[in-house]
């Protein structure tokens, strides 16, 4: 069985309550919307495992010193941001069970709150006085961001690719979860072999997260999910279950998926979901997840064995076994 987020993530307790702590003060603002949204998002809640990332990879490195809390707070800085602007983007309504801020605040203030976070995790990372440091979440969000055109690009497109697809979620999801990976190897000062192996472990596990997340998008119950069931449908979003769809449907079950892909909405979805059930896509698109994660998890063999590297190996697990 595997084991709970919270069971996952036992060893990092302290090192997670250092970077709640961090993520409070740094919340700050004199301007009062400001405060109010960021307070909003942050209380919903969330899994942390981009930040988790980051603070077992440099633990179980043996690393020692502070800056880990305050880049694993940047991090997950960074992805609040993404989500603020995504759900503006795709005009969602709901995440983790709540109003998204755009809902709640309006699309302007939203985006704009996006900006102060970006903007404050810039600061905070030059506090680190790295330019490594520096260097790599510059890419990273500069990689995440094309990532949302290149998802956008494909937005409502029947004819995108698998590798279209696997380029979008490795430059839009995975890109992060491989800048956490590579800045606890960083802290720790780890031989630049064992930085490759932690960045890629990143990317890998980032691949399988995004993976499971869109089979959830027609598999999850939204009472455990947070979100509505066929959001990406609604938003013509060629995920990896409609392509599955695309190319082992028959005929009739590949032209009604690029019909939903050009139309985008919910009208079809019961069709669809029939479609995605008859033709194993979301048993398929697990499989790959998995393999993905089965990769990931070799990445570790060059961290000696700690409850530290315990712990990334079940991120592992649970990126494709969860739930919501």
């Amino acid at each position: 069985m595997t084991p709970t987020i919270k069971e996952i993530l036992a060893p990092l307790q302290p090192d997670m309550a250092r970077t709640d702590e961090v993520i409070r003060r740094e919340l700050h603002s004199d301007v009062a919307l400001v405060r109010q949204i960021a307070d909003y998002i942050i209380a919903a809640g969330g899994k942390r495992l981009r930040p988790a990332l980051l603070l077992a990879v440099a633990r179980a490195l043996g690393y020692e010193g502070s800056h880990h809390a305050t880049l694993a707070a940047v991090v997950e800085f960074i992805h609040t941001a993404t989500l603020l602007h995504d759900d503006v983007v795709d005009e969602s309504d709901l995440r983790r069970g709540r109003e998204t801020a755009n809902a709640v605040f309006g699309n302007a203030a939203a985006v704009l709150v996006g900006d102060f976070l970006y903007s404050r995790s810039f600061q905070m990372m030059v506090s680190v006085g790295s330019m490594r440091v520096m260097a790599v979440l510059a890419e990273a969000t500069n990689v995440i961001a094309e990532g949302e055109v290149l998802q956008l690009m494909n937005q409502g497109n029947p004819d995108t690719t698998l590798e279209d697809y696997f380029r979008v979620i490795e430059y839009k999801t995975a890109k992060l979860f491989e800048a956490a990976g590579r800045l606890g190897a960083i802290l720790a000062g780890a031989a630049p072999e064992v930085e490759e192996a932690m960045a890629a472990f990143g990317r890998e596990l980032g691949c399988a997260f995004q993976i499971v997340d869109d089979v959830l998008d027609y598999a999850a119950d939204p009472a455990v999910s947070g979100k509505n069931v066929g959001d990406d449908l609604a938003e013509g979003k060629p995920t990896l279950p409609l392509l599955h769809v695309l190319h082992h449907g028959t005929p009739a079950q590949a032209g009604l998926i690029r019909q939903v892909i050009e139309q985008g909405g919910r009208e079809h979805l019961a069709a669809v979901l029939e479609a995605i059930a008859e033709t194993g896509a979301l048993e398929a698109s697990r499989r790959v997840a998995e393999r993905y994660a089965a990769t990931a998890k070799t990445r570790l063999a060059c961290l000696s064995p700690s409850q530290f590297q315990e712990s990334l190996l079940q991120l592992s697990d649970f990126a494709v076994n969860r739930s919501a």
